[in-house]
């Protein structure tokens, strides 16, 4: 998964306790090499003025493991179809050796 680099100048602005303003973030994206899109980092910067980034980190680090106990139940459930198929394979097959015995 790539994370966006202007999603990641934010995110280190943040966690730096630095203020997100066009100049910084210009300055955090330039310095890490990658050519900085003015139109992008207005627009940016605008619509996180409203936005509470310490609460949707939160709900973004809640999210996967919030769905990571849903997923372990259906993977066991497999594990145990394939075992039962197995068990009723093995079954059958020793009720066909027996048959084959008494011809």
């Amino acid at each position: 998964m790539k994370v966006d680099p202007y999603v990641q100048a934010v995110l280190l602005l943040y966690g730096a306790g630095k203020e997100i303003t066009e100049e910084n973030l210009k300055n955090v994206i330039s310095a890490a090499g990658v050519e900085v899109d003015e139109a992008r980092v207005k627009v940016l910067v605008e619509a996180l003025k409203d936005v509470n980034i310490e609460e949707a980190i939160e709900k973004a680090a809640v999210a996967p493991v919030a769905a990571a106990p849903a997923a372990a139940p259906a993977e066991e459930s497999k594990e145990e179809k394939k075992e039962e198929k197995k068990e009723e394979k093995t079954e059958e097959e020793a009720a066909a050796g027996l048959a084959s015995l008494f011809g």
